[in-house]
């Protein structure tokens, strides 16, 4: 399955790819479904893909690990610092792979509005090659498949508003 448009994603400078996605669901929720192992287990990575490890001190100066392992057995490792965090609201974090090169920072931010939460992540990366070769790794249909899972998961877990 291909992005079926509910990934929106742009090239907003020659070094950055910026992925938009709404969710029907309170920020806090989509926050912590970001930010918390146990909830991050139930979602990240492609479908058939299962995040194996998953370790993480998410407050300021904190790191984080993950493994995720694809439908063959094979794993991608990753790993980041949490440079900011302003919870509910904005996670900025430096991250980089095992298997290649470099490191990016990655800022998210999370907007609430009648109870759907936008959520714009930016990534910075050292420079305009990386950024290509990320992009022509098949980034975006990962990165889409991996949203459609954190959507159906907060559509699995319903949430209650609360009225003014």
């Amino acid at each position: 399955m291909l992005n079926t448009g509910t990934l929106k994603v742009t090239t907003p400078s020659d070094r950055e790819v910026k992925m938009v996605r709404v969710f029907d669901a309170p920020r806090a929720m989509v926050f912590d479904a970001f930010t918390r192992c146990e909830l991050l287990k139930r979602w990240f990575g492609p479908r058939g893909f299962s995040l194996a490890i998953c370790e993480g001190d998410f407050k300021v100066g904190g790191t984080w690990r993950f493994v995720l392992r694809g439908p063959d057995g094979g794993e991608m490792g990753m790993r980041g610092v949490i440079r900011e965090m302003v919870r509910p609201e904005r996670l900025v974090h430096a991250e980089s792979f095992d298997d290649y090169p470099g490191e990016s920072v990655v800022t998210t931010q999370f907007i609430e509005e009648a109870g759907k939460t936008t959520v714009t992540i930016t990534v910075r990366y050292e420079s305009k090659q990386i950024r290509d070769a990320v992009i022509a790794s098949g980034m975006e249909h990962g990165a889409a498949e991996t949203y459609d899972r954190l959507a159906e998961y907060l559509e699995s877990r319903g949430h209650i508003t609360t009225g003014a």
